[in-house]
């Protein structure tokens, strides 16, 4: 199962309510007009590209990190480079200055956002765009627009309304990153891969688009000339953890296990200087060290990682494996059934599980368990709809 970078149980999309053409007062839930028009916007951007030759994109854009990115541009003052996941909204995006709207009512839409009522701050930019006057008037709203959906976790939403400003004007570098981002979250690598070489071309110097290159390289299994520009991306910023995780990722994958536990090392000691560390650098740590046999301090790692997030499903599961293999039955199984109590969609624990049940005599629920994870198994292969983001639930994520 594919393993990736940063990006942890995503949630789900779901049904995303929309407004046709980001103009009208009435919202509907996303349905095939809102599919084809953004099919439209697309082919026009992307000079006629089959809307079902990438449907199946990067898996696992972890919506903390993706919300943590976008936070960082869209702030009015710059935030560190590795500043915290659930970092506050603590100011109002830049444009709002740039909209053309009463006073009272750029109040109402300033403290929208800052309250996190997107929903609000949604309503009130539609019908702005709707009184517009002018495409400069539009194009700003628009650009704005895209931002909060994009906040709201509606991605489809985000990617119409960037492409519809940018049909009036060339978009702003913080915004053509959100529109990759968008992209991302929609499974079309492809067009998120064009916006951020346009982006990494203008800014060659920015760690930012590179990082988000190499993990596109990653996912597509270019494994080299992901390794070359997270390399790239170290050098400019010694400082980010997540290209060191990324990089240990890659060579875990070529089977270069040395490699990548030097790697992993540098992440787990960026990550422990974290206001708020993650725990996907030691599990990343602990399935290397465990692919060399080192258990007892892939044991150590897994639980290090359990004291940063308790409820990690896959950190409960890896402990499983490693207990495992230590003989220590009783543990693991423990391990395991937390593991698929937080994740019931989680096929991988239950096959376990049943290794476990077999090995112990117990013939009864090995079979049930086995059972289930052919169930779940087959169930995670069902086709997923297009806009829609998926959990992917293999271990190295983050």
């Amino acid at each position: 199962m594919k393993r990736t970078p940063f990006s942890g149980a995503d949630s789900t999309c779901g049904d995303m309510a929309v407004y046709p053409a980001l103009a009208g007062a009435r919202r509907f839930r996303a349905c095939d007009r809102v599919k084809v028009e953004y099919l439209l916007a697309a082919f026009r951007e992307r000079c006629l590209r089959p809307w079902n030759a990438a449907l199946s994109g990067l898996q696992a854009a972890c919506l903390k990190c993706a919300l943590a990115i976008l936070l960082s541009a869209l702030l009015t003052s710059p935030a560190p480079a590795r500043q915290q996941e659930n970092s506050p909204v603590s100011s109002l995006p830049p444009a709002t200055a740039e909209l053309a709207m009463e006073a009272a009512r750029r109040r109402e839409l300033e403290q929208a956002i800052q309250r996190r009522d997107y929903r609000r701050a949604e309503t009130i930019l539609v019908e702005e765009i709707s009184r517009a006057q002018t495409a400069r008037q539009t194009a700003a709203l628009l650009v704005m627009a895209g931002g909060i959906f994009f906040l709201d976790g509606q991605y489809l939403n985000s990617a119409i309304a960037y492409q519809k400003a940018e049909a009036i004007r060339p978009l702003d570098e913080r915004s053509r990153f959100t529109l990759a981002m968008a992209h991302i979250k929609l499974n079309r690598r492809d067009w998120a891969r064009t916006e951020l070489e346009r982006l990494a071309a203008e800014r060659p110097k920015n760690p930012l688009y590179l990082y988000w290159l190499a993990r596109l390289d990653y996912d597509a299994q270019e494994y080299q000339r992901a390794i070359a520009r997270f390399e790239k991306v170290i050098e400019l910023d010694p400082g980010m953890m997540r290209a060191f995780d990324g990089l240990g990722l890659c060579y875990d994958y070529l089977g270069r296990f040395d490699e990548a536990i030097s790697s992993y090392r540098r992440a787990v000691k960026l990550n422990r200087q974290q206001a708020q560390p993650s725990a996907w650098p030691h599990v990343n740590l602990a399935i290397s060290l465990m692919a060399v046999g080192r258990l007892t301090e892939a044991e150590q790692q897994l639980r290090e990682a359990l004291g940063y997030d308790a409820k990690l499903p896959q950190a409960h599961y890896q402990l499983g494996q490693v207990l495992e293999k230590q003989g220590k039955y009783e543990e693991a199984i423990r391990s395991l059934k937390q593991a698929a109590a937080l994740d019931p969609t989680f096929p991988e624990p239950h096959y376990t599980l049943g290794r476990i049940y077999q090995r112990r005599g117990d013939t009864a629920q090995a079979k049930k368990s086995i059972e289930l994870f052919q169930q779940l198994k087959k169930a995670s292969r069902k086709p997923v709809p297009a806009g829609v983001q998926t959990s992917t639930r293999s271990a190295k994520q983050r």
